[in-house]
């Protein structure tokens, strides 16, 4: 591991504590996969704050926001929820519950199939959705500031192509 103390992270200390202890072992994969679990644990917290100052928590708002980047008339079935969202129906059905007790949400029998269920965002879930996703992009955007634009271009490049493999890999695991 080639680097200088004053540029070292936490990935970088850890590297170098089993560097140290198993000099044989590699820990490439930490300087790539440690970093990208440091970071969503260093974000979450903020993320998950965002969300509370609209009465949200994290769950709910997946639920909104995959309504609401589905297009009009933002509305999809309970089976497209949770594949979109991959939880369990179970997992799905206990956030609906809050979502529609809130008045986010509406349950309805659904116009392609009567025998199912839609759910679909009301008016204020339409503009909670919108609005916490809004405040949340600019949060987030403020932790990309050291990085130059073209940093990010790559950065982002580089991570589709990592998270595009894994996916392929886990999706051939699973037929």
């Amino acid at each position: 591991m080639a680097q200088s103390i004053e540029n070292a992270d936490h990935v970088d200390r850890l590297r170098g504590q089993w560097d140290r202890e198993l000099p044989d072992l590699d820990t490439e994969p930490m300087a790539i996969l440690g970093r990208a679990y440091r970071l969503a644990n260093l974000v979450r917290p903020s993320i998950e704050a965002t969300f509370a100052s609209f009465g949200l928590d994290r769950g709910e708002f997946d639920v909104i926001s995959t309504l609401r980047r589905s297009g009009p008339p933002y509305r999809l079935t309970p089976t497209e929820l949770y594949t979109s969202l991959m939880i369990s129906s179970g997992g799905l059905t206990h956030r609906l519950d809050r979502l529609k007790k809130s008045g986010l949400i509406i349950r309805e029998r659904s116009q392609e199939d009567g025998r199912s269920t839609a759910v679909g965002l009301t008016d204020e879930g339409i503009r909670l959705a919108e609005a916490a996703f809004r405040v949340d992009m600019a949060s987030e955007a403020s932790y990309l500031t050291d990085l130059s634009g073209e940093e990010r271009t790559e950065l982002a490049a580089l991570l589709r192509k990592l998270l595009g493999s894994l996916e392929r890999r886990v999706e051939g695991d699973k037929s």
